[in-house]
């Protein structure tokens, strides 16, 4: 029997399977199976060219529960109602399991950012923003910066966002420019959070990290952040890693400064020539055996398929959704120790929520303060996390789920919507 990949799906069959762990009836799982509100939007533009284009936009709010709802946005050609949906989902969870107060959002327009002008890109970022602008705001739903967008685009959003209610909203989006009301270490931030598990991970199964290797899927800002900071940190041995044009190895290391240079000029690791490395699929990278395996790209990477060529201690998921139901439970059976992406990816959305405090009151803090108070939060979710799934004697993600849905659960229960 095939198993599904759909995105929302998934996120459907391990909200079920939460449920039934806890003791939860169906009528939990339905009211908490579907959006609160998905918005989807047709943008209209006027291309360099003098021509008009259409993009289609979506923003799904799943739960707002616990705060006002966060999540990224996504500019991507494959962009669909349904992974922005999943993503939505995934956020609620995420929020909750790090038990910071906000709820889930995702949002995504379907374009090629790579085949648009500079001034493209701002009209498309002005028009979604004005085509959402009723549904968003600092207490209710607050975008940030996710696959192709960025700080610029974050700020011309804001700007948009101000000039339609007239006055200055800087905690209405995150990710901005520092000279915006952006937080400091919010672009390491992602990478920072997950790393902070590794170490907490490697302390239990007894891995020294000095000299681990490791092996990471996705070059872009969180993978390669991931890799300077477990190089310069903790001296591993970062033997791999891909885009998506091709995966590098060296038994020995990889130069990741250099590596770093050439991917932050835009270039594809398949032009790389400067050092003889092996060039392997991402197919193959994924199978290398390493200590830690960092998927840092897409979903559905690691699935029942492959499942059983995945030769590592630590599966560490800084990408959303990379591991399917049924994989999940075959590295359970492997004693392969996973930091869920509810957990490890959710250095982000908290350094995200630490800019909205920020900018509520004015004052900002420096990135040492920023990271003290990540570490707090990703050490305390990681161990929690650890102790519930060995109380259940389930996987990790299994326990995050737990975690999160008992406490959505109970601020609904005491709202009086359940």
């Amino acid at each position: 029997m095939s198993e599904s990949l759909d995105p929302f799906e998934i996120s459907q069959k391990q909200l079920l399977n939460a449920c039934k762990l806890i003791g939860y009836d169906h009528q939990i799982y339905e009211t908490l199976s579907e959006p609160e509100r998905f918005i989807e939007v047709k943008i209209t533009i006027k291309m360099d060219d003098g021509s008009l284009k259409t993009f289609k936009g979506f923003r799904s709010q799943y739960n707002s529960a616990r705060g006002p709802m966060k999540g990224g946005i996504r500019w991507h050609s494959k962009e669909s109602a349904s992974l922005v949906k999943a993503l939505s989902a995934w956020m609620t969870w995420k929020t909750a399991c790090v038990d910071i107060p906000l709820g889930g959002a995702k949002g995504g327009i379907i374009c090629n950012p790579k085949e648009m002008s500079y001034s493209e890109l701002e009209r498309l970022a002005r028009s979604y923003i004005r085509q959402i602008a009723d549904f968003i705001g600092p207490n209710i739903d607050v975008p940030a910066p996710d696959v192709y967008t960025n700080p610029q685009i974050m700020a011309w959003m804001l700007d948009e966002y101000e000039k339609i209610v007239r006055k200055h909203s800087p905690s209405v989006i995150t990710g901005k420019p520092l000279p915006l009301g952006g937080s400091a270490g919010r672009t390491i931030a992602t990478a920072k959070g997950g790393v902070y598990c590794i170490r907490e991970a490697a302390k239990d199964i007894g891995l020294r990290l000095d000299g681990a290797r490791v092996v990471i899927q996705g070059f872009g800002n969180a993978g390669s952040w991931a890799a300077k900071i477990l190089l310069d940190d903790f001296n591993c041995k970062i033997i791999a890693v891909s885009d998506i044009s091709t995966g590098i190895y060296s038994n020995d290391g990889l130069n990741i400064k250099k590596l770093r240079e050439w991917a932050s000029k835009g270039n594809y690791l398949k032009d790389y020539k400067e050092e003889k490395y092996e060039f392997i699929t991402n197919d193959q990278l994924l199978e290398l055996e390493c200590d830690v395996l960092i998927p840092a790209a897409l979903e559905n990477v690691i699935t029942k398929k492959n499942v059983q060529d995945i030769n590592c201690k630590i599966v560490a998921e800084l990408a959303n959704g990379p591991t399917t139901p049924a994989a999940d439970e075959v590295l359970f059976e492997k004693d392969i120790l996973v930091i869920p992406d509810l957990l490890c990816n959710a250095g982000g959305v908290t350094v995200s929520y630490f800019e909205m405090v920020q900018g509520y009151y004015h004052y900002f803090w420096t990135e040492n303060e920023v990271f003290a108070a990540l570490d707090r939060v990703m050490t305390n979710a990681y161990r929690q996390t650890v102790d519930q799934s060995n109380r259940y004697n389930t996987h990790n993600r299994m326990g995050a789920y737990m975690i999160a849905l008992e406490r959505v659960v109970d601020a609904m229960k005491l709202r009086g919507w359940l």
